[in-house]
């Protein structure tokens, strides 16, 4: 990360910065061919795209990166709110709204409701876990918020991120372990369910207990407080800088890694690991 001092611009700075990005998409939505044309289908595999280029800045914990990033992902926000006034359906004013109203409503122990149906007093919140839990809570009691405690869960989500949510969530309402290291009984008990069936030799039945597995040990990795996705992409980093050591070594050799032996590829591979 670069040491240099950034200065942090006044607030009336801040606003006129992002009223000039609201200035600028009007004239390419009206000039730019490319951008009058653009929809929110269109638009969607581009911002899955710039979403997941930010995560990569943030893993990298680059803030050069990350800064760019963030105005990639800023655009398509800006984008699909400009699309929604063009429709008349809403506008950028209507976004940042509903979010201000959203955060004020699930954190009363921050702004305490005013009206006096809500003026009752609120329960002590002092920590993390009990703010997380006051939020799942709330989310249920909006008039637009989610009917059934699953519901939130984006269907579109990876799979390896939706398995973490959908078990935090349901820890919200208290279906989880009553001690943590009760875990590791169900983790020994799906591995050993998935060495059943490959010994079986049954496909589909080592298919459902492999996932068993995954979401056990995803299960772990939420009450360790490990981001399990955190945890992957940090390991799939380390094999990719192991690996290309590897191949790096083999070139210097003189010698294809399909003509190497695995012990000669051990030997190398172990020494990436010291590095």
């Amino acid at each position: 990360m670069s040491t240099q001092t950034v200065k942090i611009h006044t607030r009336e700075q801040q606003l006129k910065a992002f009223e000039r990005l609201l200035d600028v998409l009007d004239e390419l939505r009206v000039k730019c061919p490319w951008d009058k044309k653009q929809t929110n289908e269109s638009l969607r595999p581009n911002t899955i795209e710039e979403t997941y280029e930010l995560c990569d800045a943030l893993m990298k914990d680059d803030a050069n990166e990350i800064c760019k990033e963030l105005g990639d992902v800023l655009l398509h926000v800006a984008f699909y709110a400009k699309i929604g006034a063009e429709k008349g359906d809403f506008d950028i004013a209507d976004v940042c709204n509903r979010l201000c109203d959203k955060l004020i409503f699930r954190h009363p122990h921050v702004f305490p409701p005013t009206d006096t149906e809500s003026s009752k007093p609120m329960p002590s919140i002092k920590t993390e876990k009990q703010v997380s839990d006051q939020w799942e809570q709330l989310k249920q009691k909006e008039k637009d918020g989610n009917k059934t405690v699953l519901s939130g869960v984006p269907n579109a989500l990876p799979s390896l991120v939706k398995a973490y949510r959908i078990q935090d969530k349901a820890r919200h309402v208290g279906f989880d372990w009553e001690e943590r290291e009760q875990v590791w009984s169900k983790v020994k008990e799906e591995i050993t369910e998935f060495e059943n069936e490959v010994k079986n030799m049954d496909q589909q039945k080592a298919e459902e207990e492999f996932g068993d597995v995954l979401f056990s040990l995803i299960n772990a990795s939420r009450l360790y407080h490990i981001n399990p996705d955190n945890a992957l992409e940090k390991t799939n980093q380390k094999f990719i800088k192991r690996f290309t050591y590897l191949e790096t070594k083999a070139k210097e050799m003189n010698k294809p890694l399909t003509e190497m032996t695995l012990a000669e590829m051990d030997e190398i591979w172990n020494e990436a690991k010291k590095m």
